[in-house]
Order: structure tokens, then C-alpha cells, then sequence
């Protein structure tokens, strides 16, 4: 069994953002060897997200007013001022959860033709770093 290791940088310009990913993760995975395997795609920030949707712009819109939606800012949060993030962006980053696991077939990452990797940066303006970890034969 194979593993490789890789780190995505980016820096976000603004305080919500997507970034479509799906073409280094392929990078990486093509890099590995691996024909049989998964690519496992984690975010090192707790206010970030990594995903597999549609990268689609109405879509996305959508997503920002949900997230606002359901974890709204507020100022009775107890971590309100503590940190340099607020508490309702933590919570979106549990819903849309911070790691994606794709399988690898054929040396191809297997995903649906509306598919894509997304990282969604919840509280930009600020670098970030997601690791890309192939595990495979």
C-alpha cells in the first residue's frame, strides 16, 4: 500500500469564498501511483470547509444564505470576542464538515460529472493550508 502526502496553500480575498480544488486533488492523486485507493482532502482550519457539490455559482449563493440561515450571527455566544472568529462560523464549518474522503479507480478520482471538490473558506482574508493524503496500491 502506498501513501503521499501533499499540502494545498491558498489565501482567500475575501471573508467568504470558494475555491475549487478538484484539479490539484487529481494532481496529487496522479502523482501518487495509486490505481486503487482514496484521497482523503482535510482543511487544517476549523472555519473552513471541504466539500463535493456542484460547482455552480446559483448554487453556491444559495449555500452562503442557508449557512446564514441556520447558524446566524449572533451576540450572545459565549466565544464572541474570545477569538478572532465568531461562534456562528465554527458551527458552519461543523455542518459542512471539515474533510471529504474520494475514491481512487483506475488512477481516477470518482466522481459524478456535476462533481467537484470545493474548499469553503468561512472567515477569510487569511492563509490556509488543506493536506491531501492518497492512500492506495
Amino acid at each position: 500500500m502506498k501513501i503521499y502526502n501533499e499540502q494545498i496553500a491558498l489565501q482567500s480575498q475575501k471573508p467568504r469564498e470558494v475555491f475549487n480544488i478538484t484539479t490539484r486533488v487529481k494532481a496529487a492523486a496522479e502523482k501518487s501511483g495509486a490505481r486503487e485507493g482514496i484521497a482523503v482532502v482535510s482543511s487544517l482550519h476549523s472555519n473552513t470547509a471541504v466539500i463535493v457539490n456542484e460547482d455552480e455559482p446559483g448554487l453556491l449563493e444559495d449555500l452562503a444564505e442557508w449557512l446564514q440561515e441556520v447558524s446566524p450571527v449572533r451576540d450572545n455566544y459565549r466565544h464572541l470576542g474570545r477569538f478572532d472568529s465568531a461562534a456562528n462560523v465554527h458551527f458552519q464549518g461543523l455542518l459542512l464538515h471539515h474533510q471529504v474522503v474520494v475514491p481512487i479507480t483506475e488512477g481516477r478520482l470518482d466522481l459524478g460529472s456535476g462533481q467537484a471538490v470545493l474548499f469553503v473558506e468561512l472567515d477569510g482574508l487569511r492563509p490556509r493550508r488543506i493536506v491531501v493524503k492518497i492512500v492506495g496500491e
